[in-house]
């Protein structure tokens, strides 16, 4: 009986205990439940699961030291040149690289496929030129496309040979070809949007839509410029050798160097400014419209027409450079604006060109490039280019009147630019047709425009120039260009309406008006009469003009009648 009890006793105590450590297990703290978890994962016999380790060490640059906003801004010194060439080509091509090098101040080497004759050591030649240096030889390497040249994986290795010459205090990578114009300072400026101790990939894909087909829509072409930055760079140089080995069926230096930064997963940051340029013929169209975005660079320069009537390559682009020296952020920036009164429209391309067009010509319009060129692969359609293009103008009463820049100056923070008017083939031809309309400032020779400095920030949130146009005198106009108010609206209001006056009337009118129904379409009543006959435009050729002059001898002379377009109904 004893034990019996002895043992209910003890039954009782044990189911006490046990209630009280599951009361404590749930009640208790977090770091005694953890503990708990912990002491029965380490009973299980299967490990815990950890995460997968990362693939490979990581080639960022280690961060600087102190606050990133210490650094230096970026500047020319930052930045290494990687410039490809041939030895064949070199003697002539370097006279392009001389009008945008800046000895003493960019650094970086000009890469070409064999030794060339040096200039003498202290000649303004040799000082005025990067250093040369050969390729490593590249006949290891497979090249198997068909259409292709080897000299592609010789180009495509510069960056790699480039970065393990060592460069201190690097920052970025500048990947161009020997017939390439830069505009070193806009470059900077782009550039410095950027972070450069992430790895970016900087550049623009080509005009030519079959070109951007067969290679990539985001890949940058060598020619117009690639940016790399130097953790890419370094990532680049490290597998470059065994990464072309995978695409010996490629064409180029730059698909290969696309393919290699496909495999980093690195996209590409597209800056309008860089201009393959993979046209040929007459390059007004694209140099009157460029986009609203800093100018960088322009490629194939020997293969499209001489950028200024008159001059050879050379010069035009010792011109060309010199404008863009004189204010880099503004050149080749555009402006619209007005004469109401004439009906005229001025477009503004500084550094280049100003167009008169004879009519009003709304923005949206003159935004797109006139297609003036071809492109590389000798295609003349609009299909062809992947950019807003539009033909060109075939009536001769529609074309404008060209003045292009003759010289430029800069004193203060103005830009002075000289632009003369160009000797039109058509003038005769705008005489005849376009009668009784004259072509647009026949009394004006020279156009003088002013230019001012743009924000720092204009590039960041750009938009297009306004312009004014000044007094004119002795056959000279003057045009003020600059960065637009907030309020300010380059709009062609009040310009496309013809006014609603009635035309004065006379008792030959009914006759007068059914003898010029062809030539120049009046009403009396309607009140669209005026923008009717705007849009009838100038009268017919000259012979029909002369079969009605003979049938007018018959009739009363009418008094002069204004015409809303400019247009004067008694000129026989």
């Amino acid at each position: 009986m004893c034990t019996t009890a002895a043992a209910s006793a003890a039954a009782v105590v044990a189911l006490l205990l046990a209630t009280s450590a599951w009361l404590s297990l749930v009640f208790s703290s977090p770091s005694i439940r953890l503990h708990w978890a912990h002491i029965r994962s380490s009973a299980s016999p299967f490990p815990p699961a950890s995460p997968p380790p990362l693939p490979g060490p990581s080639t960022r640059v280690p961060p600087p030291t102190g606050p990133r906003n210490r650094l230096p801004p970026l500047s020319l010194r930052h930045l290494v040149f990687g410039i490809g060439g041939s030895a064949h080509l070199w003697p002539r091509r370097r006279e392009f690289v001389r009008l945008w090098w800046q000895p003493g101040v960019m650094r970086g080497h000009v890469w070409l496929d064999d030794r060339v004759p040096r200039p003498p050591r202290n000649s303004s030649l040799a000082r005025s030129l990067p250093p040369v240096r050969v390729s490593e030889d590249i006949s290891r390497f497979r090249y198997t496309n068909p259409t292709g040249h080897p000299s592609g994986l010789r180009i495509a290795r510069i960056l790699a040979e480039t970065f393990r010459l060592g460069h201190g205090s690097a920052r970025w990578f500048v990947l161009v070809d020997d017939d390439t114009i830069v505009c070193p300072d806009n470059l900077v400026t782009v550039l410095a949007k950027y972070d450069w101790t992430e790895m970016a990939y900087v550049g623009g894909p080509s005009e030519s839509h079959s070109a951007n087909t067969y290679f990539s829509h985001a890949m940058a072409f060598g020619g117009g410029g690639i940016a790399i930055s130097y953790p890419l760079a370094e990532a680049l140089a490290g597998m470059m050798d065994e990464c072309i080995e995978r695409y010996p069926r490629l064409y180029g230096s730059d698909d290969r160097l696309h393919a290699c930064i496909s495999e980093l997963g690195v996209p590409l940051s597209r800056e309008y400014g860089f201009h393959q340029w993979d046209i040929r013929g007459n390059a007004h169209g694209l140099l009157a419209a460029h986009p609203v975005a800093p100018f960088i660079s322009i490629h194939h320069v020997e293969a499209v027409d001489p950028l200024y009537p008159g001059l050879s390559t050379l010069g035009s682009l010792k011109r060309f450079t010199k404008a863009m020296k004189a204010d880099p952020m503004s050149f080749l920036q555009r402006s619209i604006c007005y004469d109401k009164r004439r009906k005229l429209t001025f477009s503004v391309s500084l550094g280049y060109a100003v167009q008169v067009f004879p009519t009003i010509v709304l923005p949206r319009e003159l935004e797109r490039s006139e297609q003036t060129y071809i492109a590389w692969n000798k295609l003349n359609n609009r299909n062809e280019f992947d950019f807003d293009t539009r033909d060109t103008y075939r009536s001769v009463c529609k074309k404008p009147v060209l003045f292009f820049l003759r010289d430029t100056e800069r004193g203060g923070n103005t830009t002075l630019g000289s632009y003369r008017r160009a000797k039109g083939r058509d003038n005769l031809k705008k005489k005849v047709f376009c009668f009784p309309r004259t072509p647009p400032l026949p009394d004006v020779n020279e156009i003088q425009v002013f230019g001012t400095p743009l924000s720092e920030n204009w590039h960041l949130v750009p938009r297009r120039l306004c312009c004014k146009l000044n007094q004119r005198r002795n056959g000279t106009l003057k045009i003020a260009v600059g960065q637009c108010d907030h309020g300010a609206s380059g709009s062609a209001a009040g310009c496309t309406q013809a006014p609603r006056q009635p035309i004065k009337q006379h008792p030959s009118s009914a006759h007068w008006r059914f003898t010029l129904t062809h030539v120049l379409p009046l009403a009396e009543t309607s009140r669209a009469a005026p923008l009717r006959a705007c849009r009838a435009g100038p009268p017919p050729p000259l012979l029909l003009l002369l079969h009605v002059k003979a049938r007018l001898r018959t009739l009363p002379r009418p008094p002069t009648m204004s015409h809303p377009c400019g247009f004067t109904s008694t000129k026989r």
